[in-house]
């Protein structure tokens, strides 16, 4: 296998965080989005939405999305569980994770790829490009601020997210703070509970993947 990365983006992060906490070690080849290697033919063919992470079986089967990565090595590397043990942790988990994804690692996105000169044309992943819209940017860190401030609440007594173990939704949630951070938004500010979850979180050995 193989996996198609890219050191600074969150989400190929999160795939080698899942891959750290399973101890795999599956060879990695980067992939340079800054000089638009992903837009390139030759990864057009390898993943035709531009997209990093993807992991290339030894067959040349191909698996682009996070969860369905983590999915797949999940069920080839049980232990430890980072879905749950049943069908209800596991849904727990999903749901924990799609309201990450989608309040979080999208909000922030939404923020750096409206903000930032080197996304200028690039405001959506993917095949196209879009232009920047500075609205969207203000929008986009208010959606992960708020919802992370609902997320302290949460927390309160808790020592993880979805499970009373770790979980892929404790890795997505460390990897947005993480992203938002490297923008300087301190998305733990205020938010004691949510700092407290995060100190624990950020030093399993696994975080520094």
């Amino acid at each position: 296998m193989k996996l198609y990365d890219c050191t600074r983006a969150p989400n190929p992060r999160r795939v080698r965080i899942f891959m750290a906490e399973k101890n795999l070690d599956i060879p990695k080849q980067e992939v340079d989005l800054a000089k638009g290697e992903h837009l390139s033919d030759a990864y057009r063919a390898i993943n035709p939405e531009c997209a990093v992470p993807v992991l290339e079986l030894d067959d040349g089967t191909t698996i682009s999305e996070v969860l369905a990565i983590c999915t797949y090595l999940e069920s080839m590397a049980p232990e430890p569980l980072l879905f749950g043990k049943s069908a209800e942790e596991r849904a727990q988990v999903l749901m924990w994770n799609s309201r990450l994804e989608y309040n979080g690692l999208a909000g922030v996105a939404e923020y750096v790829r409206n903000t930032l000169p080197g996304f200028k044309d690039r405001a959506i992943s993917g095949t196209h490009n879009y232009a920047q819209i500075p609205e969207l940017a203000e929008r986009g860190k208010h959606r992960s601020t708020a919802y992370f401030d609902r997320l302290d609440q949460h927390l309160e007594g808790r020592d993880f997210i979805a499970l009373d173990a770790f979980s892929i939704a404790d890795i997505t949630a460390m990897v947005v703070i993480d992203f938002a951070r490297w923008l300087k938004l301190d998305l733990t500010d205020g938010n004691p509970n949510l700092q407290r979850w995060y100190q624990s979180v950020s030093t399993r050995p696994s975080a520094k993947a």
